[in-house]
């Protein structure tokens, strides 16, 4: 086994010699990708996938570096490093040269393996990736995490779809299925649904399997015809899907080694027709295994239990399979090598569970029967068995001495040619059922696969390159499956690829065997070998031996038709070679012609040509009407209304009432089966003829060739000089369309200057016009906006007017009222100073009358004491001249304290002036301010009240003062008086003579004149002022006697000061009251200006 170790290195040969991959177990090369200068690490490979021709593959390791391995030209590349470990890669782009690898950042990328560049990122996925499925055009991709799967467009590389599911279901993996636009998506609770790729449509869900087989699915393969699905998990069972039907077919067990399944993939076959035979299992234990699914039998394995495998790609052309071991290395294998003992493998233990006999299982319900196929290579293991099931087992032990068996399908003993032929005469054919299998069998088919590989392997016969167009077929898989069998055939015997008639022969076999190209091709050999013997003897023209053998038998059974042939020269060319060539596939439908073949086959090779006399035995009334050469040949060339059983029945009696002497059966061989190993060598056929086509062929064919690569060179010296004389016409033709374009431009632009140069004209007028108007219109904005200004201002004015005019009503309405209100106050004054004056009066009176009491007692007083004085002192003038100063004292004091109280009124009534002329000016200026003024004058008013109590108490404590003085003068005096006094005359008496005469001069004073007390009044008081009782002042003209006032004098001044000061503290308080509710109550004059 070759090792290679890529190392460092960026390119480089995959293997150094020829490998012998027969001699390594199928092993071509293992390849190691270590460390720089550490040959103990080994850099692990993670992912491997083939691209869609199976002859390059890649390969991406845990540190992201991705390799392009090209299996045909023995090299290597290094692609990309990613720097990240990769997860997923899929090679089957529709451009060759680009791969998808998913890495462990959740992306995917796009590279180019030629040029090595990105080509595309891709992201939206939040977990790992773990598959890539491409679509078969390759131009949509579907990538699949667990939570999550997105489908692609790789032209535009944008997300098209998204798949989301439930975080407690889970994905396992989705995927295309071949040969359809059908995805197919398989969840974690074992669900698998089927959508349309277009439009995302669920077509179908597969039903759940019956409950004793159920398991958690893991792992999914499915074949390249997208037919069958195979799916297995946690177990050792294995389930086939039949996707046609959707229902499940069969389950195959495989042995107990195996407990679970990591990896499914079914080994492709260049002629199974896409339906694969041999599904490779990987196990838990690292040993994949490759086993057969019909007749489940283990056709080889690899891997083992030291060097496991961890995962594995198989080529698409089925010729290698990629496995990445354990060790992170890469093992290459060669599928020929590994199937070479493909047909001998060990005794199998087949238990077959028949589910056909329980009519109430979910398989029959279903209308399907399902086949559970265990799978051993050892020792036998129990069967399964369940109450609804019969199960049985046998062991199949092949026969080492018998050939003739089939290896593929063993054949149960006690089967036998001569049985068959009696089932086949009691019911004129073989079960349908059975008939292929039946038919393998009397054949005895080697299956060599090996031997039929190395005929596909050289491709297509250059002979059958072009079948197509002279076979053109409807089905492409027909067609492929007939090129490749006709050109096994060609590979096998050179007269095959120049026989003509070798596709009508072949066509019928490969229409029924179009599923299995080994057995088509081996049935097609052994009809030539057998039933078609001696038939290129006298090649190329038709086989005129055997077409004497059957006019020599219609000679004998009916000379009358061979007559009727012969006068219309109708010879065996027309009436027999025509059913041999095609096998009676041109007059026959299926059915009559598998009745007839099931005839043919059981019979010997000799039968055949007693069909053909039987066929024209049976068709002998149409015949003999027929008298063109035309109808003849149209006859044998088309379908006829013919009993076939009645056919068959007449070849029988042809087959046995021929004399010996005429007898086919005498010329022609007994039936020889294929050789097995090697398919036998085929030269009964004039060699030199056909060596002399073959090679008069590839001369006429090199002929050809010359002659279509001379006329080709001179068709391209034509096609030069045409082109070149085309271009030069072109060119002149160009040159003069650019000159006629050019003048053509020219005329244009000067019209167009001049259309320009209106255009700009008629623009400047309608510039012009536009101004003027804009100047118009801007002269009546303008006009109209003074207009509207003058119409706001005399609205202002007269709004203006309407206020003043409201306010100066309103000031009327008011002053009126504050006039009215000043007017009731004045008489309310009136009313209150004449009440005040009257109680004043009513005071002054009574406090008169006690002051009169008092000066009359103190008069009385006083005479006495001036008498006792006088008598003491006995003189009279001093005490004349001193109450002279008393009263002129008295009346300077009285004189005083009027003038300094008018004084005081006087510089009031001045102060209220300013102020009230200090009001006017400040109510029309500011109205806010006139209660700040009038607290101004309250404050000013209260001051002089404050100013005046104070000097009223200062006067009053001067009083008190001068009261005390005289009181205690009078106490000396009284003193001086008592002590001095010499008269005898008793004190009482003289002081009620003078008490008496007393009151009488009081009474006199208030008695007096009128003149007198007005004269005295207005003195004192003006205007309306209550009138003021003077006692102090003594005229001189009111009495002849003069009384002495001392006494008691200052008590009256005091007491009438005291009451003027009480009067003008009630006016004041007056006053005040009445300024307080109406601001202008002390101006009743007062007027808004």
């Amino acid at each position: 086994m070759q090792t290679t170790d890529l190392g460092s290195k960026e390119t480089g040969k995959i293997w150094h010699r020829k490998p012998t991959a027969a001699t390594n177990e199928g092993i071509i090369v293992n390849l190691l990708h270590g460390a720089v200068g550490s040959q103990a690490k080994t850099m692990r490979f993670l992912q491997v996938a083939f691209d869609s021709s199976g002859d390059c593959f890649l390969a991406g390791d845990h540190l992201g570096s991705i390799y392009h391995f090209n299996l045909n030209r023995n090299r290597f590349d290094l692609v990309q490093r990613t720097l990240q470990a990769c997860t997923a890669l899929a090679f089957n782009l529709h451009r060759k040269s680009e791969f998808l690898v998913a890495l462990a950042d959740y992306s995917v990328k796009c590279y180019d393996t030629d040029n090595k560049e990105l080509v595309s990122w891709m992201r939206g996925h939040d977990s790992t990736v773990t598959s890539i499925s491409v679509h078969g055009s390759g131009r949509y991709a579907v990538t699949t995490s667990s939570e999550t799967a997105q489908l692609w467009d790789l032209d535009t590389f944008q997300r098209k779809r998204k798949l989301n599911v439930r975080q407690s279901v889970g994905i396992q993996k989705v995927f295309f299925l071949p040969l359809s636009n059908t995805i197919l998506s398989c969840f974690k609770d074992n669900s698998i649904f089927a959508w349309e790729s277009d439009t995302l449509i669920c077509k179908y869900q597969l039903p759940a399997a019956e409950s004793g087989s159920v398991f958690q699915y893991k792992a999914f393969a499915i074949t390249r015809d997208g037919r069958m699905l195979a799916a297995g998990g946690k177990s050792n069972n294995l389930h086939l899907w039949c996707l046609s039907s959707k229902q499940l077919f069969r389950i195959i067990q495989m042995p107990s080694k195996v407990r679970s399944v990591r990896q499914l993939e079914f080994l492709p076959d260049n002629f199974d027709g896409g339906s694969s035979q041999v599904l490779g299992v990987l196990s838990q234990d690292g040993i994949m295994r490759f086993i057969n699914i019909q007749t489940c039998k283990l056709v080889f394995d690899i891997g083992s239990d030291e060097d496991g495998i961890v995962t594995s790609s198989v080529s698409p052309n089925g010729r290698y399979i990629a496995s990445i071991m354990e060790n992170g290395s890469i093992n290459l294998y060669n599928v020929q090598a590994l199937t070479k003992e493909m047909n001998k493998p060990p005794p199998p233990l087949v238990k077959v569970v028949d589910l056909t006999k329980d009519k109430d299982s979910t398989a029959n319900k279903s209308g399907t029967t399902i086949e559970k196929v265990n799978v051993s290579t050892g020792r036998p293991c129990r069967p399964w068995k369940s109450k609804q099931e019969v199960v049985k087992t046998k062991y199949l032990q092949p026969e080492e001495n018998n050939t003739s068996d089939n290896k593929e399908n063993e054949l149960p003993s006690g089967l036998s040619k001569q049985r068959l032929r009696a089932i086949l005469k009691g019911f004129g054919e073989y079960p349908a059922k059975y008939r292929m299998f039946i038919w393998r069998s009397l054949l005895q088919l080697p299956e060599n696969h090996a031997a039929f590989s190395s005929l596909t392997d050289k491709g297509t016969h250059p002979q059958y390159t072009l079948l197509h167009q002279e076979y053109p077929l409807k089905s492409t898989k027909l067609l492929r499956v007939l090129q490749r069998t006709l050109s096994a055939s060609a590979h096998w015997s050179a007269i095959f690829g120049e026989t003509k008639y070798l596709p009508l022969l072949a066509f019928p076999f490969v229409k029924l065997f179009q599923n299995n190209q080994l057995i088509c091709f081996e049935v097609v050999a052994t009809v030539i070998t057998n039933w078609c013997q001696h038939w290129f003897e006298y090649f190329p023209n038709p086989p005129i031996n055997i077409l004497g053998m059957v006019e020599n038998l219609l000679s004998h059974h009916d000379k009358e038709l061979l007559q009727h042939f012969v006068k219309y020269d109708v010879t065996s060319q027309v009436y027999a070679w025509p059913l041999l060539e095609t096998l009676f596939s041109e007059v026959l439908t299926r059915e009559e012609w598998l009745k007839l073949f099931d005839n043919v086959f059981s019979n010997h090779p000799s039968f055949l040509l007693m069909a053909v006399v039987a066929y024209i035995l049976c068709s002998r009334s149409p015949l003999l009407h027929c008298s063109q050469k035309e109808d003849f040949e149209y006859f044998f060339h088309h379908r006829n209304n013919l009993d076939i059983n009645a056919m068959i029945k007449e070849a029988y009696h042809v087959m046995d009432a021929t004399p010996a002497e005429i007898h086919p059966q005498h010329q022609l061989n007994e039936f020889v089966p294929l050789t097995k190993g090697q398919y036998p060598i085929f030269n009964k056929y004039p060699k030199f003829i056909v060596d002399y086509q073959s090679q008069e062929r590839e001369r006429i064919r090199q002929e050809e060739l010359e002659y279509l690569r001379e006329r080709q060179i001179s068709h391209e010296m034509e096609a030069e000089a045409l082109r070149r004389r085309a271009d030069d016409e072109a060119w002149y033709q160009q040159q003069e369309l650019l000159r006629g374009a050019e003048q053509q431009r020219r005329q244009l632009l000067i019209e167009e200057e001049q259309r320009l140069l209106q255009q700009r004209q008629r623009l400047t007028a309608v510039k012009r016009e536009l101004k003027l108007k804009e100047l118009q219109l801007l002269e009546a904005a303008r006009r109209r906006f003074m207009k509207y200004q003058q119409d706001q201002r005399k609205m202002e004015l007269r709004r203006l007017d309407d206020e003043i005019e409201r306010k100066m009503c309103t000031r009327e309405r008011e002053t009126a009222a504050v006039a009215q209100d000043v007017e009731i106050r004045q008489m309310e004054l009136e009313a209150q100073r004449r009440f005040y004056e009257q109680q004043l009066a009513k005071e002054l009176e009574a406090e008169t009358q006690e002051v009169k009491g008092e000066f009359d007692t103190n008069r009385k007083k006083a005479d006495l004491e001036e008498q006792m004085f006088w008598r003491l002192m006995e003189t009279e003038a001093d005490l004349q001249d001193k109450k002279l100063l008393e009263e002129s004292l008295a009346k300077a004091d009285r004189l005083c304290s009027e003038t300094e109280w008018k004084l005081q009124a006087l510089h009031k009534q001045k102060q209220d002036d300013v102020q009230r002329g200090k009001h006017y000016e400040d109510v029309g200026k500011l109205a806010e301010s006139i209660k700040e003024q009038e607290q101004q004058l309250c404050d000013v008013i209260k001051e002089l009240e404050a100013r005046k109590w104070a000097e009223v108490s200062s006067r009053r404590s001067q009083l008190e003062t001068e009261q005390l003085s005289k009181f205690t003068l009078d106490t000396e005096r009284r003193k001086f008086l008592y002590t001095g006094m010499v008269q005898e005359v008793q004190p009482e008496d003289v002081l009620q003579e003078t008490e008496s005469e007393y009151s009488d001069r009081l009474r006199d004073l208030n008695l007096g004149s009128p003149d007198r007390n007005s004269s005295t009044q207005g003195d004192t008081e003006a205007g309306s002022k209550p009138q003021n009782v003077c006692l102090n002042n003594v005229s001189s003209s009111s009495s002849s006697t003069h009384f002495s006032l001392d006494r008691g004098r200052e008590n009256l001044e005091s007491n009438e000061r005291a009451l003027m000061s009480e009067v003008r503290e009630l006016r004041h308080k007056l006053a005040t009251q009445a300024r307080r509710p109406y601001h202008t109550s002390h101006y009743p004059g007062t007027q808004w200006t």
